[in-house]
């Protein structure tokens, strides 16, 4: 599972070696054989001499596989990393691929509630169990659900509570100083899907992303991704015909477009405190974000009645 000893065993480097692998024998030959076309409208508003955050849309579970290629095809800007689900290492195998492909779990409160309960009751939690715990994390008591809890979880309900929220905090403080690494020291640009969630409609934002850029002063490039979904059909890693369109906008900077919203001393990334004093900040960034990847996306992408029925609701958890 993701936990602290997994994330203090990434090391980010500047160019991975198993992306480059991927890229060639992979998405170079798939892309090619299949009649994928890429596009990166406005490429040359991506700041070159700079780390940058890009915040993309999250049609599916690939598209961020032809922006991250096309950007190694072009051979002008830094590598990336990405933000990514800790659900997706549950699979030993997968999750082993995943750090060797450079990138950053981020393991939800929800992830971990769910990981240690099986850890330390030998069994998977229920959906009783797992709204009083996350009540009790969270300061809302557990009220009549406490009638519903099996004696072992009863009686250890608050001490496990107290655990989970410990190793959250421990978890998400170490993703802040590897997404600090790696846009700060290693040189690398960073992909964030601040809708949290995969879904064909542009969702509301989280503010994970908002925090890191008033953190690190790093400009946000706002990113639409369009028809990847239709490209990227299957659950395997392989793409159909198609062409995906990727437009890039204006570079969103903490010192020109968010001055309002900085924040002038330090604070702790991801931290309750922080979230709770600097929330309408978070807020106010995250809006101003989510706007702008809205005007780079095709109707379809914005407008509810355009999303089939049974795509509507084709989402994955929030990691926060």
């Amino acid at each position: 599972m993701v936990d602290l000893k997994h994330l203090n065993r990434i090391r980010l480097v500047a160019d991975p070696f198993f992306q480059q692998v991927i890229a060639t024998c992979l998405l170079k030959t798939n892309y090619r054989l299949a009649g994928v076309d890429i596009e990166l409208e406005n490429s040359e508003k991506i700041p070159k001499k700079e780390t940058v955050i890009f915040a993309m849309n999250h049609t599916d579970r690939y598209n961020y596989w032809p922006f991250q290629y096309k950007l190694w095809a072009m051979k002008s800007f830094p590598y990336t990393t990405v933000w990514v689900k800790g659900k997706y290492y549950r699979n030993a195998a997968l999750g082993r691929v995943l750090d060797w492909c450079n990138l950053i779990p981020v393991p939800s409160l929800g992830y971990l509630i769910e990981e240690l309960f099986k850890k330390k009751f030998k069994r998977r939690i229920d959906s009783f169990e797992y709204r009083a715990i996350k009540d009790l994390i969270e300061g809302k008591g557990v009220g009549d659900m406490t009638a519903k809890l099996g004696s072992e979880v009863l009686a250890a309900k608050e001490q496990f509570a107290t655990y989970i929220h410990d190793t959250y905090d421990s978890v998400m403080k170490k993703v802040a100083e590897l997404s600090r690494i790696a846009l700060c020291e290693t040189g690398l640009n960073l992909i964030i899907f601040p809708e949290g969630t995969r879904s064909l409609k542009l969702g509301e934002g989280k503010t994970g992303l908002a925090q890191l850029a008033l953190h690190t002063g790093k400009k946000i490039v706002p990113v639409g991704c369009n028809n990847s979904d239709q490209v990227y059909r299957w659950t395997l890693p392989f793409a159909g015909k198609g062409k995906i369109v990727y437009r890039i906008g204006d570079p969103i900077s903490v010192n020109d477009d968010l001055r309002e919203f900085r924040i002038p001393e330090k604070f702790s990334l991801f931290s309750k405190e922080s979230q709770q004093k600097y929330r309408e900040q978070f807020e106010a960034v995250t809006q101003v974000v989510m706007d702008r990847i809205s005007r780079m996306l095709d109707e379809r992408y914005t407008d509810q009645s355009e999303i089939p029925a049974e795509n509507s609701k084709h989402q994955i958890p929030n990691p926060k």
